[in-house]
C-alpha cells in the first residue's frame, strides 16, 4: 500500500498539525515552568482544536455554509473555557492572564488554518515575551504594581 495514503490526514496537514503543537508548547511551557493554569497539554489542545474546527470549516464551505461562522463559534466556546479560568479571592480576580492565554492559543488556531504556520510560531514568541516581559517589569518597577496589581501580588506572596 502506497504510505502516501497511509499518513494522508486531508484536508488537514501534518505540518499545520505540528505547528499546533508547537505554539502550545511554547506558550504551554511558559506557564508551566512559572506554575500557572493552561499548562503545555491544555495550550496543544487549544490550538490543535481551534486548527481543526477552522480547518474543517473551509473544507466544507460552499455558498451556503460561510467559515467565518465556525470561527465566531469558536470565539464564542473558547470565552467560556476562559471563563472558567477565572475566579474572585480575597476581592481580587485572578484567571484573567490565563483566560486571556486561552484566547490567545485559540486565535493561534486560526493563524494557522487560515493563514499561515511559520506566522503563527512567531506570534507565540510575541505572547511568551508579553508574558514573561511584562512579569519582568512588574517585578522591577513599583509604578506597574499599583492598585489591584498590589493586592494581587500581596495576596500571591502570602499564599
Amino acid at each position: 500500500m502506497n504510505p502516501d495514503v497511509i499518513f494522508a490526514i486531508s484536508p488537514y496537514s501534518w505540518s499545520a498539525i505540528g505547528s499546533a503543537i508547537i505554539c502550545g508548547i511554547i506558550i504551554g511551557l511558559e506557564r508551566q515552568l512559572r506554575g500557572k493554569p493552561i499548562g503545555i497539554r491544555t495550550s496543544s489542545l487549544i490550538v490543535l482544536g481551534t486548527y481543526i474546527f477552522v480547518a474543517s470549516s473551509m473544507a466544507v464551505a460552499t455558498s451556503i455554509t460561510d467559515p467565518s461562522r465556525i470561527i465566531g463559534q469558536v470565539v464564542t466556546g473558547i470565552g467560556f473555557l476562559g471563563a472558567g479560568v477565572m475566579l474572585t479571592r480575597e476581592g481580587v480576580v485572578v484567571g484573567v492572564t490565563s483566560a486571556a492565554s486561552i484566547w490567545a492559543l485559540a486565535a493561534l488556531g486560526v493563524c494557522i488554518a487560515v493563514i499561515d504556520n511559520v506566522t503563527a510560531i512567531k506570534l507565540s514568541l510575541v505572547v511568551v515575551a508579553i508574558l514573561y516581559g511584562v512579569d519582568m517589569l512588574e517585578e522591577y518597577s513599583s509604578i506597574l504594581s499599583r492598585g489591584v496589581h498590589s493586592k494581587y501580588r500581596n495576596w500571591r506572596e502570602k499564599g
